[in-house]
Parts: structure tokens; C-alpha cells; sequence
């Protein structure tokens, strides 16, 4: 089978294409700017790429169009496919048919967290010799791909709430029908699509209901809306973590050392290079969910001494004048706050964090979240914001943090800022879901004098 894929250099449907080629299909793909780092892996795979949706596309001839969501109505290739009477199909479709039919799906839901506790899990899943496939919404370090068909019946996948596409808005987690589904938390987000948390606490629901009686569901327990959502109606058991009688781990950033506990006090410890409570959960959720798939508890923690994590997830990109540089794709304000609290035990008070922050995502660019802005930058000591095309102002909104923040609309007048705050032993977080003008690179070399 051909299958020729819009959006193709997208998290999603890069890896999609992945699987299709390592399972066999011709495989080719257009997209509005072919950019790295997925254009480099689809390329390594063997994948075509065509720049832009040009109609004469059309000529390939593929089997069928595979669309990604980021392709709306007025998309001159979809458009001509329209009107031609061409076959095609969404990618989670795609994806439900030709690779997780018959597989033993795990899925990874919530608000926060879905890409690394999907890494941790498929981590484990493999230090136990499983041999898992997944697809994951980021490039796990253990794995160096985004994508693996694998050839055992366990499959991982990031369960992503967003809409499948322009023909259909479902979420698109409610096509992967898992069998094991951890639900890390939920909170309102994708205001471009959703009303309000409760229009996502219903798509959530809609997941729950197609899970089978000999499934599990490994639920936040300190979340409302999880628990909201399982009210509705659960026909599956239900794990819950996040527990302080049950399921919880604690843990000491300083050390990395890491405890899990049970009903019965203390199962496992171990030590890992993560920080942060929020990841302490996620390393829950992605221990109890593998347990189901038959890694005892025990096993699970001891891989997870060599988990190294996601690309942009407190990723350290370099450093130069003493001064280090993160990465993170932390874009939601309760995003913000846990990865800035989780960087603030790891260095400690005597540090300084300048958090840099680009507000890119949808439902941050609406100002949906923008009264939240500056109570989750509390933990940075100044704060540096690139609002270039925003539609409110993101002064008044870090208006409370008083002189340790400063609003630019210029990227490079940005970097000279930072650089020029920025002294010896200082820590620069920087935060989008974007590439943000490779700002990472430019303040390098600027702090290097380059």
C-alpha cells in the first residue's frame, strides 16, 4: 500500500509514517515547512517528502491520502482530494486499522505528562524484554526514535485528547482502544477546541467506555476530574495511584533517590536522573500500568535507574560562561510551575533560575490561561517572555512579578537581554512547544562571546 500523508512532519504523523514503512507500505509525505528533527528521521527511514500542498500531489497516485489534524479545510491538496472523490482517511484511523488491530494497546492520557510517562513505560516495557512498539509525542533518549513498530503484542502510545481531524473531532485517543489506560491528571486546555473542562471531561469518558472488562484503567486518585469522569461510568478495574494509604512514591531531588509504596508500606527503591513530584507520579502511573502487561513492580523501578528521559524535558542543551542553558515543553501554567519547582530543588536556593518563556500553544495565545501566567513563574528569580503575535498583553498579565519580568517582541533584543542578566552559575530555563526561533543556540553563542 501507498500512502501518501499531509502534515507528515508532525509528532504524530512523522511517526505514524514510521510505522508504516517499518510495516511494509510505501511511504511519502508533504508538509507546509519539512523541518527537523522529524524530516531527519523520515528521510533516515526512506520516506519521500514533498515542501507544501500542491495539488499536482495528486499524480502519485497513492492507495489513500493519510490526513493529519493540522490540515483544515481550504488546504489546496485536500481541497483537490475533496473534489476528486479521492480516498483518505485520519491518521489515528489509519493507525487503529493497520497497526494496534490485535495488539495488546497501553495508552498514556491526561493534561501533563502523557510523552514521559509514555517513555517510562515503554522503557520498562523493554528492560523486562518485551520488546514493545510505541509512538510517542517526543524522541525518548533511551530509544533515539519517536516511533517503533516492535514485534511483540504490547504497543505504547501517547493518548492524545486533541480532535483526530477535519472530518472527525472525536479525540483521537478514543480510536486506539486500550487495553491498559493510565490517566495521569486532567485540566482544561486546547481552548481552541474545547468550552471547558467539561467538554474534555466527556471526550475522557467516551475512552473509558470502550475499555474492556479484562482491561485496567491506572487512575490520578488526587485529580476531581479523573474521578469525575470515572462517575460517569467504568466498566474495568481500576488501579489508583497518587494514593498516601495506596499506590505513591516519594522521593529526594537532591540524591534522585526514588521509593515506591504500597498498601503494605515500602515495595521498591531505586535512584533515577529525574526530578519533581509531577514525575514521581508519572513514574507511578507508567509502574503500575507495566505491571499489568506482567513486569513485577520491583523490575519496573530498576529500569527506571536508567531512564534518561525525553528530548525538551529539562533537556540541558549546553553551557558556556557557567551559565547552563534547559529546554523544556513546558506550555501550560501548571506545566510552568512543576518544571520550574522540580529545576528549583534540583540546583537549590543559591542558584539563580531565569525562566524564558514563549506563550505559542493555542489556547495560551487566546489569554485563556493568562491570569495564571505569573503565579507559575514563582519560582523563577527573573523572567524573560517573547509575546510576538499575542493577542493580549503579556506585561500586564506579569505585572505581579513587578521588575524580574520583561516582555519582548523582538527574539534577538530578547536574547541580548538574557545574556546580558545572565552571570556565572545562573540557570536559563527555557519553555515553548515550539522551536522558538532556535533561541537555545543563539544565547549560547552569545553568553560564549560568538
Amino acid at each position: 500500500m501507498h500512502l501518501h500523508i499531509l502534515g507528515v512532519c508532525g509528532t504524530f504523523m512523522g511517526g505514524l509514517a514510521q510505522l508504516a514503512r517499518a510495516a511494509g507500505h510505501r511511504v511519502s509525505g508533504c508538509d507546509a515547512n519539512v523541518y527537523p528533527p522529524m524530516s531527519e528521521q523520515l528521510e533516515a527511514a526512506g520516506i519521500a517528502l514533498t515542501e507544501g500542498y500542491d495539488p499536482s500531489q495528486m499524480n502519485m497516485r497513492p492507495d489513500v491520502f493519510v490526513v493529519g489534524n493540522a490540515i483544515s479545510r481550504g488546504n489546496p491538496l485536500l481541497e483537490a482530494i475533496l473534489d476528486k472523490g479521492l480516498p483518505y482517511v485520519s491518521g489515528p484511523q489509519w493507525l487503529a486499522g493497520h497497526v494496534l488491530q490485535g495488539r495488546w494497546v497501553l495508552g498514556v492520557a491526561g493534561t501533563h505528562g502523557k510523552t514521559t510517562t509514555a517513555s517510562m513505560l515503554a522503557w520498562i516495557l523493554e528492560e523486562a524484554g518485551l520488546n514493545p512498539g510505541f509512538l510517542i509525542g517526543g524522541v525518548p533518549l533511551n530509544f533515539g526514535i519517536s516511533a517503533r513498530l516492535g514485534n511483540a503484542p504490547f504497543f505504547v502510545i501517547e493518548a492524545d485528547e486533541y480532535d483526530t481531524a477535519f472530518c472527525d473531532k472525536r479525540s483521537k485517543f478514543v480510536h486506539y482502544r486500550p487495553k491498559t489506560l493510565a490517566l495521569n491528571n486532567l485540566e482544561f486546555d486546547h481552548a481552541d477546541i474545547f468550552a471547558d473542562l467539561a467538554a474534555i471531561e466527556t471526550q475522557f469518558h467516551h475512552l473509558v467506555r470502550i475499555l474492556p472488562s479484562s482491561g485496567l484503567i491506572v487512575s490520578n486518585q488526587g485529580e476531581a476530574s479523573l474521578q469525575r469522569v470515572l462517575a460517569r461510568g467504568c466498566w474495568t478495574p481500576v488501579k489508583s495511584f497518587n494514593n498516601p494509604q495506596g499506590f505513591h512514591i516519594t522521593g529526594d531531588d537532591a540524591d534522585g533517590s526514588l521509593v515506591l509504596h504500597g498498601a503494605e508500606g515500602e515495595i521498591a527503591r531505586t535512584t533515577w536522573e529525574l526530578s519533581g513530584e509531577h514525575n514521581r507520579q508519572n513514574a507511578c502511573a507508567a509502574l503500575l500500568a507495566a505491571e499489568h502487561a506482567g513486569v513485577p513492580l520491583e523490575r519496573g523501578m530498576a529500569a527506571l535507574a536508567s531512564f534518561q528521559n525525553v528530548r525538551r524535558r529539562l533537556e540541558m542543551r549546553g553551557e558556556a560562561a557557567g551559565v547552563t542553558v534547559y529546554d523544556d515543553f513546558a506550555h501550560h501554567p501548571t506545566a510552568i510551575a512543576t518544571t520550574l519547582s522540580g529545576l528549583r530543588r534540583k540546583v537549590g536556593q543559591e542558584k539563580r533560575i531565569l525562566a524564558v518563556l514563549e506563550p505559542r500553544s493555542n489556547t495560551m495565545k487566546l489569554g485563556i490561561m493568562k491570569d495564571r501566567l505569573a503565579d507559575s513563574l514563582a519560582d523563577a528569580d527573573e523572567v524573560f517572555c517573547y509575546a510576538a503575535d499575542l493577542g493580549w498583553d503579556a506585561a500586564a498579565a506579569l505585572n505581579p512579578l513587578g521588575d524580574t519580568a520583561r516582555v519582548e517582541t523582538d527574539l534577538d533584543t530578547l536574547v541580548d537581554a538574557i545574556a546580558t542578566n545572565a552571570r556565572t552559575g545562573d540557570q536559563i530555563l527555557v519553555m515553548s512547544n515550539g522551536g522558538f526561533g532556535g533561541i537555545h543556540e543563539k544565547l549560547l553563542r552569545r553568553l560564549s562571546g560568538m
